[in-house]
C-alpha cells in the first residue's frame, strides 16, 4: 500500500497556487432520509444530497496572489487539492470543485509566524480526478 507525504500537498484556486500552505482538510458528507416502512425490522436510509467543506492553514503572505484570491465572501472560486503534489504523475489523485470562502482567521504571537486559517463551503460537487 502506498503512503503519501503530507508536505507534497498543493492547493490551487483559479489555477493559482496558494503559497505558504501549512495544512488543509476537506470533508465530504451526504444527507440521508429515512426509508423505513412498517414491515421492516430495522431502519433503512437513502442518500440524498452530498456536500463538501474544508479549511486551509497558511503562513499569511499579503503579497501572495493565491492567498489574495481567498477573500471573505468570495464566491464560486475554482479550487483543486493535490494531495500528491501537482506534478501530474500517472495515477496521482486530485480533488476539484467550486467554493465560497466563509471565514478567515489571522493570528500571530511574539514567538511565532503570522498565520491565517481559511474556511470554505463547497458549491456543487467535489470531483475526484486521476492523472492518466
Amino acid at each position: 500500500m502506498a503512503t503519501i507525504i503530507g508536505r507534497d500537498g498543493v492547493i490551487k484556486s483559479g489555477g493559482t497556487t496558494i503559497a505558504q500552505l501549512r495544512s488543509y482538510s476537506i470533508e465530504e458528507s451526504a444527507d440521508t432520509v429515512e426509508s423505513t416502512v412498517m414491515t421492516d425490522t430495522s431502519r433503512g436510509f437513502k442518500v440524498t444530497l452530498t456536500s463538501f467543506s474544508g479549511s486551509a492553514d497558511v503562513y499569511w503572505d499579503p503579497d501572495d496572489a493565491g492567498q489574495d484570491l481567498l477573500t471573505i465572501g468570495a464566491q464560486d472560486l475554482a479550487i483543486v487539492f493535490y494531495p500528491e503534489g501537482d506534478g501530474a504523475a500517472s495515477g496521482d489523485v486530485s480533488y476539484s470543485g467550486n467554493m465560497h470562502v466563509t471565514g478567515i482567521t489571522r493570528s500571530g504571537s511574539f514567538d511565532g509566524m503570522v498565520e491565517a486559517s481559511i474556511t470554505f463551503q463547497g458549491n456543487g460537487a467535489l470531483t475526484e480526478n486521476v492523472a492518466p
